[in-house]
């Protein structure tokens, strides 16, 4: 079943710059400036007037639906990134032992990982700043997705496979996140 119309808005809050080209929407303000391609339909159209961004369709399956939805949320944390910015929290946890982390250029080293003597690495995005202080590391950054995949990177690289994660917890999780301010 098609839905006939849908038109959605978006406030842009003062100090808030936003501007799309084709499939492209570029959001500008105090904390820095990000660019991203929204996915694309014939049926949506994205556009800036006054102080909203409009996203409107017209004869939208379900799938063409949901997407106006996903491109509005988008926009929300983009202007949210520029504004305030996000902070992930991960907590390095180990019982048998002691596991050193370091940042080294754009990437963060694990070493001795459950008595590991290889090096694990975890991908830091570009704009994400990764900081280690004792057992505690912090993501933060402007783009949510980067600092998410970082964290996410993060946690990833220090799974522990082939054993019983009942006994050994040893590794790095995210205990939580949040919107900066």
């Amino acid at each position: 079943m098609l839905t006939s119309y849908i038109l959605e808005k978006v406030e842009i809050p003062e100090g808030i710059t936003v501007s799309v080209n084709n499939n492209s929407i570029k959001v500008k303000g105090p904390k820095g400036e990000i660019e991203r391609n929204l996915p694309s339909s014939k049926s949506i159209t994205v556009y800036v007037s006054n102080n909203y961004l409009i996203i409107e369709g017209s004869f939208l399956n379900k799938r063409e639906k949901s997407l106006v939805y996903t491109i509005k949320r988008h926009v929300e944390n983009l202007i949210t990134g520029v504004t305030r910015g996000y902070t992930y929290y991960l907590k390095i946890i180990y019982s048998h032992f002691p596991v050193s982390v370091k940042v080294v250029g754009n990437e963060l080293q694990i070493t001795n990982l459950i008595g590991e003597k290889n090096v694990r690495r975890a991908r830091i995005y570009p704009g994400v700043k990764v900081t280690v202080k004792g057992e505690d590391i912090t993501v933060e950054g402007i783009d949510l997705e980067k600092v998410a995949q970082t964290a996410a990177n993060i946690e990833h690289a220090s799974k522990i496979i082939g054993f019983d994660r009942r006994v050994f917890g040893d590794g790095i999780y995210i205990f939580k996140k949040e919107v900066i301010g």
